[in-house]
């Protein structure tokens, strides 16, 4: 397999976090520099700064409410990463990111395979947010957002934007551009002051704490696996 397939499916990391790794020149493949295309299998010693990497078949899901000020980052050298505050006694990885100055659900694991398919799937996953502005709104700005806006050389794909109260709105997402959010609402002359995303396709955050995390259950990881295999059925169909 290529080795960025073979690092995120250690669970050191994803898929393009790995490539990252590969191009730093802080991959060894038998304790020569690994290079983008390169091609491992399980024989084969894989090192990143030293440290040598298992395949394991036991998988890890679990998801975090995460707070505002925590970067989505495994790099022990950026303070606040997640990696250190979740403080879990196997090595996870972050699917995707939530800004720093967001708080909310993410999903963090050890299975490379199904973190590449929950990020890098055609079929748009909804992910589910409440959304704070600095001052209140009209129905012309549910309207705009849910319409499409444009963000450099993009019109953002049509969603569904809904009220929660004069300054608080409920956003359902397919597409995940960088601050998305929060550019979407600027278009409008808006500034977010508080974004926290509740839901990621069947997973939902509920209860649990700012600051906690917690395994998924049975039932919703069986929920999200079938969906990604149906997904799958549908494209190789297309």
């Amino acid at each position: 397999m290529r080795i960025n397939v073979f690092i995120s499916a250690s669970g050191y990391c994803s898929r393009r976090a790995a490539e990252r790794l590969v191009a730093a020149g802080d991959v060894k493949i038998n304790g020569v520099l690994a290079e983008k295309n390169s091609m491992v299998d399980h024989q084969d010693i894989v090192e990143i700064n030293g440290e040598v990497l298992q395949l394991s078949n036991e998988k890890d899901y679990i998801i975090l409410n995460k707070p505002v000020g925590i970067t989505c980052t495994g790099l022990h050298t950026v303070e606040g990463n997640i990696i250190e505050f979740v403080n879990y006694p196997k090595r996870l990885f972050p699917v995707g990111r939530l800004d720093k100055d967001s708080e909310g659900l993410i999903i963090l694991t050890n299975d490379g395979p199904i973190a590449h398919k929950i990020l890098h799937s055609e079929n748009g996953h909804e992910k589910e947010y409440i959304v704070t502005v600095d001052k209140p709104f009209d129905q012309e700005f549910l309207t705009g957002m849910s319409d499409g806006v444009p963000i450099g050389d993009v019109i953002t794909k049509k969603c569904v934007v809904t009220r929660v109260d004069e300054c608080t709105f409920r956003i359902v997402l397919t597409q995940g551009l960088n601050r998305q959010i929060r550019k979407m609402a600027k278009y409008f002359g808006y500034k977010v002051v508080k974004l926290k995303r509740i839901r990621i396709m069947n997973i939902h955050l509920e209860n649990l704490e700012v600051g906690k995390w917690r395994s998924l259950s049975d039932l919703e990881l069986k929920m999200l696996i079938n969906q990604l295999k149906e997904e799958e059925m549908n494209e190789n169909l297309n």
